[in-house]
């Protein structure tokens, strides 16, 4: 137990919110402000929401407050991708070994579940409607606007975390401190979405335990399960170009595209053109900064300091472990320097939140257009067994991510070693059967020379673990 603080944070988000009650577990009183309005009473703007793929990170955050069980109820795992080609073919590729699945979750549904867990705690409080106007990072103070009374306030937290995303107020005041490194790069493509709503009789039209993707080339469109029977589906789709959001004019233009392109999606979207022209464009933004703290009283934490792109499902998975790892140094914290405890903290997760953000872009590329490739399909398998056959000197890097607790740095260089040895091992390859010759598996027992990083990092794994 550390010397009690009044502690503000900006943002009823996800990060926000299970924030809060790390916090409150750790005895200090929290108070929680959004710009919003209360989620659980108001219905937001849709069109934004992508559904959320939880991992192993997410859960063993999930779990250190006790909630693991209540999410799992409304989660729908899913095993792996199927992708569909323009006949309307599928193949099935697994994401891990048997067992290993990520799970569909409704983002508002998990984030109102969050709210309610920290409702009946006293040392939460959440104010809704609540814009930052102004944030005063030498005296930490914040003017906050009530957007219902116009009402301006301003509070003076003992600390102030900043979980209010990618175009975060905190960091905004923290951009403006000298040598403040940020940088924020966006992808020329935008995604916007649409929905497969349920069967008749409330079941799924599609495998429900799937990731589908349409992978296209320069596009592509994929689609989440819901509890309810629908599917929340995206289209990442270039801003501009002969086939973009630009060249989409009119119901005609959409229905001709989508015969074209996405033929046996049609019949499922009865609301397609309605979904398409009324939901916004998001954007897709990587930020990327440093220092995450100032003079040891503001802290930034999940998007707001590290946002990244959807496509390796690792957003909020990233944003929990942040508070998962802050967690475990407040463990042995003595509760007199915040500053030593923040800088500590952002020079750990700094190495990672960069890996993931570069790990997120790679993996738009291999499900926009590699997933598609007998070739690229052909190496997946043969990934498999060398996992297979050498389990303690290979994990392949989507397993490292999703399915263990390794640092993401550590996930990064280990599959860009990987992918040098693939390409040797791919030149002896044709078929399945070619893993047997002397020549690959003698490939490989000169190459996998890494068994004692990978078991230190499984040994500091289990020490988290425990």
């Amino acid at each position: 137990m550390t010397k009690r603080k009044n502690i503000a944070i900006m943002g009823a988000g996800l990060v926000g919110s299970l924030l809060s009650l790390y916090l409150a577990k750790r005895g200090h009183k929290v108070d929680v402000y959004e710009r919003r309005p209360d989620m659980r009473k108001v219905t937001l703007d849709g069109g934004r929401s992508i559904n959320l793929a939880l991992s192993d990170r997410g859960w063993r955050a999930l779990r250190g407050i006790g909630i693991e069980e209540d999410v799992r109820k409304v989660a729908i795992p899913m095993h792996g991708r199927i992708m569909h080609d323009e006949q309307g073919n599928l193949t099935f590729q697994p994401y891990g070994k048997e067992g290993q699945s990520i799970y569909s979750v409704s983002r508002g549904g998990l984030n109102a579940a969050l709210m309610n867990l920290s409702e009946p705690n006293e040392d939460i409080t959440y104010h809704f409607n609540r814009q930052a106007l102004d944030v005063n990072l030498r005296e930490n103070e914040v003017q906050l606007r009530n957007i219902e009374t116009d009402e301006v306030e301003t509070i003076n937290p003992d600390l102030l975390f900043g979980a209010d995303g990618a175009y975060s107020v905190v960091r905004g005041a923290m951009q403006k401190t000298e040598r403040f490194n940020y940088s924020q790069t966006y992808l020329e493509y935008g995604y916007k979405e649409l929905t497969i709503p349920a069967a008749p009789d409330g079941g799924w039209l599609l495998e429900k335990n799937a990731l589908h993707i349409w992978p296209r080339g320069n596009y592509m469109m994929i689609a989440l399960p819901n509890i309810d029977g629908s599917f929340t589906c995206t289209l990442f789709f270039p801003y501009e170009g002969e086939r973009s959001f630009g060249s989409i004019k009119n119901d005609t233009d959409l229905l001709n595209f989508f015969l074209e392109v996405f033929p046996d999606a049609i019949p499922l979207m009865p609301n397609l053109a309605e979904d398409y022209f009324s939901n916004p464009i998001g954007s897709l933004v990587t930020i990327k900064c440093f220092p995450w703290s100032h003079d040891g009283k503001s802290m930034l934490i999940g998007d707001a300091c590290h946002a990244v792109v959807p496509f390796y499902g690792q957003g909020m998975n990233a944003g929990f472990e942040d508070i998962y790892v802050l967690d475990q140094m407040l463990e042995n914290f003595d509760g007199e320097s915040w500053e030593e405890l923040f800088e500590a903290f952002e020079r750990s997760r700094k190495p990672n939140a960069d890996a993931i953000a570069d790990l997120a872009v790679m993996n738009f590329i291999e499900m926009r257009d590699k997933v598609a490739d007998p070739r690229f399909l052909l190496r997946k398998k043969i990934e498999t067994k060398i996992s297979e056959q050498f389990p303690d000197k290979w994990i392949p890097l989507y397993s490292m991510v999703t399915f263990t607790d390794f640092p993401y740095s550590y996930a990064l260089e280990t599959g860009q070693n990987q992918d040098s040895i693939m390409k040797k091992v791919m030149k002896h390859i044709q078929s399945i059967d070619d893993y047997n010759k002397p020549e690959v598996q003698q490939l490989l027992q000169e190459q996998l020379v890494h068994k004692e990083k990978l078991k230190r990092y499984t040994g500091e794994a289990s020490e988290i673990r425990k």
